[in-house]
């Protein structure tokens, strides 16, 4: 056949070809997801390698949650434009030598959680090939100290390194010594208990996470151009910085939290430290030890040995401001579970922008906001949970703490405080005075004593106040006027037995979104007038009924829990569930065979009752709800039905018995023939 024969057949066939063509280059994607061309997503696609059928031009592939072991050299060999790659999740265990040859502009690659432990030489060859890449997660791969120092030679680009969840134990100078661009390093999870020189050849290292480690103490701390350090969750009993350097140390933030440090830390002479975080440790101050009429046999210096092999040993006094550093600049410092029973004299007057102090759960006797002259940027105080019995301030201390916002003083011991503390305070939005003995004064009582320290406090025309916590103070009667002025948000009155608040508190029905009222023994409150309340507890009040004022409002959170509710109305648990978005029910005697309350809160999904599988029912027999054997129960209602038939039968009984005995008694002819004519019949015979 002549060739140009075949022209008006191929012409016939090329509509086809042009249609079927896109598709045999691109097969179908059903496992991958693409994202405006440039971003792959085939992560849980139960892939167990690359796949082949992705545009050439994608610069993000993501592969997590598969099934991929090994990362062959031809894997992507297809995707020269790929920039990000993520295998996490992945069981990898190696990546061939040859794997990036033709990935020159890979810039971030994630292998977190995998098995790299068994072939981390191979991974190592393949990580070479790499001249780019700047960001590296190896988290969660089973890795030791030499594996990790194999698999980071020659990464000179290297910004940002995930070590975190693997199983380093001491890292030395050659640990990363050539990652001279490292500005991130995450080390966290791990094992390590040293680290000497590790960090020497990494001088842009701005961001250092140690935490959760067995490491023992951090001393010759010299990172000047470090930011961010974390080494909380450790077992720090010191640390201590080097302490002849005239550079100024570029720490911002430093998270010394549960570890076991004895003594306040040794702070750089120059910093910028802003954030110091210590809490949970077994920190307090031993200035009193100086005092040798005290304690006649005490030492006031410490020394220290072996700081450095280069180093002499170094001797410091118990407390001395210049040998622990600058705080000049200190904007948070957290305290919060230590054992700080005062503050040296000066401690609080050199941190002059100090904005949070967190001094929670330690055994502060004496809080003197005068001699401590805190600074006026001071916004939050927290001085809970301590052994406070006196506050000290005079009015130009109160004048200087006009900033301050949070101003917690609960779980003390506190039964007085200066006349019009709180008054005095411009900016203060919440007060916490739960568990202390502090009653609310009468406002004209208020008006009338000159005294400087005060039984009671005035809440009246605070108006700056929005949050409120009274909870366990022992208040029985709040007077009518004491909110008078108040534009409350948050009224915490539980753990108040027997406080009487109805008429009390209705000057605040207008502002009111959340109200404690556990514990308080209320039975018919009124809550119709709280429009805005969103959050309300009533736990602990042995209610056998819902109050019907609850039904009119918008409420999102109640608290029911502990009460003497058998049942809630259908009606009710209807109207609560369209409504509500958690609610607690735990701790009341509910009746087994009353709950389509229950069915109602379960099958609505916007709603969370909390502890739904430890909610029970006691009659007629004690079980959890959510497992209900509906044989307990003769059927709804079934315990009123069962006491019917107990008494219908008994007297059932007794009008047969009377009848049979009114028969015999009128009718005994009647009876006789009947008997003769069934039982006595003439016989044959």
């Amino acid at each position: 056949m002549p060739v140009h024969g075949l022209t008006p057949i191929l012409l016939c066939f090329l509509p086809v070809w042009i249609i079927l063509t896109p598709i045999c280059s691109h097969p179908p994607l059903s496992r991958c997801q693409l994202i405006q061309q440039r971003t792959a997503q085939c992560n849980n696609a139960k892939l167990s390698s690359v796949p082949s059928g992705l545009p050439h031009n994608i610069e993000e592939l993501q592969l997590n949650y598969n099934h991929i072991q090994t990362l062959q050299d031809d894997s992507l060999f297809r995707y020269p434009s790929l920039r990000s790659l993520s295998l996490a999740c992945n069981s990898l265990e190696k990546l061939d030598s040859n794997t990036f040859q033709d990935s020159k502009l890979l810039e971030s690659l994630n292998l977190a959680n995998n098995n790299l432990y068994i072939g981390y030489l191979q991974t190592s060859h393949a990580l070479k090939k790499l001249p780019g890449l700047r960001a590296l997660d190896l988290s969660e791969n089973h890795l030791e100290d030499e594996m990790v120092a194999t698999l980071l030679q020659n990464l000179t680009s290297l910004e940002y390194l995930n070590l975190s969840g693997n199983l380093l134990r001491r890292l030395d100078e050659t640990s990363f010594r050539d990652l001279h661009q490292l500005r991130e390093l995450d080390l966290q999870r791990n094992i390590m208990f040293e680290i000497d020189g590790a960090f020497d050849n990494n001088p842009k290292l701005q961001r250092l996470n140690l935490a959760f480690n067995c490491l023992p103490c951090l001393t010759d701390f010299h990172m000047t151009q470090l930011v961010v350090l974390n080494t909380s969750h450790n077992l720090i009993e010191w640390f201590i910085s080097r302490q002849d350097l005239n550079d100024t140390f570029q720490l911002e933030t430093l998270d010394l939290s549960d570890n076991k440090l004895l003594f306040f830390p040794f702070l750089p002479s120059h910093s910028n430290l802003r954030n110091l975080y210590l809490s949970h440790n077994h920190l307090r101050f031993y200035q009193h030890l100086t005092n040798n009429d005290t304690f006649p046999n005490s030492t006031t210096t410490v020394e220290f040995y072996n700081l450095k092999k280069y180093q002499d040993n170094v001797t410091a006094q118990l407390w001395d401001d210049d040998f622990h550093g600058d705080v000049s600049s200190m904007e948070i410092l957290d305290l919060t579970g230590n054992v700080v029973d005062y503050f040296p004299q000066g401690f609080i007057r050199k941190m002059q922008t100090l904005s949070r102090l967190r001094i929670g759960t330690n055994c502060l006797e004496t809080l003197n906001l005068s001699s401590e002259q805190f600074s006026g940027s001071l916004y939050e105080l927290d001085v809970s949970d301590n052994r406070l019995n006196q506050i000290v301030a005079d009015e130009g201390a109160l004048g200087t703490l006009g900033n301050l916002t949070y101003f917690n003083l609960s779980l003390n011991d506190l039964e007085f405080l200066p006349s019009r503390l709180f008054s005095s305070l411009p900016s203060l939005r919440s007060v916490d005075l739960s568990y202390n003995n502090i009653d609310i004064c009468h406002s004209d009582e208020a008006e009338i004593s000159t005294d400087t320290i005060s039984a009671c406090v005035v809440w009246k025309n605070v108006v700056s106040l929005e949050q409120l916590y009274l909870k366990g103070c022992n208040l029985k009667t709040i007077p009518l006027p004491a909110f008078a002025g108040l534009l409350l948000t948050h009224l915490e009155l539980s753990d108040n037995p027997g406080l009487t608040v109805q008429q009390s508190i209705q000057s605040l029905s207008r502002t009111l979104q959340h109200l404690g009222l556990g514990n308080t023994h209320i039975q018919d409150f009124d809550f119709s007038s709280f429009t805005r309340l969103k959050f309300l507890n009533i736990s602990w009040n042995s209610l056998a009924h819902l109050p019907p004022s609850l039904l009119s409002l918008d409420l999102k959170m109640l608290d029911l829990r502990n009460n003497e509710l058998s049942t809630i109305p259908s009606g009710q648990a209807n109207t609560l569930a369209t409504k509500l978005h958690t609610v607690f029910l735990t701790g009341n005697p509910f009746n087994c065979c009353q709950t389509e309350w229950f069915r109602t809160f379960e099958t609505t999904k916007t709603i969370n009752v909390v502890g739904l599988s430890d909610i029970e029912c006691k009659y007629p027999s004690p079980q959890r709800v959510q497992h209900l054997d509906s044989s307990v129960c003769w059927e709804e209602g079934g315990e009123s039905v069962f006491w019917f038939l107990l008494l219908f039968v008994p007297i059932c009984l007794f009008f047969v018995g009377v009848s049979i005995i009114v028969l015999l008694s009128f009718k005994p002819k009647m009876l006789q023939k009947s008997i003769k004519k069934k039982c006595l019949r003439p016989t044959s015979y």
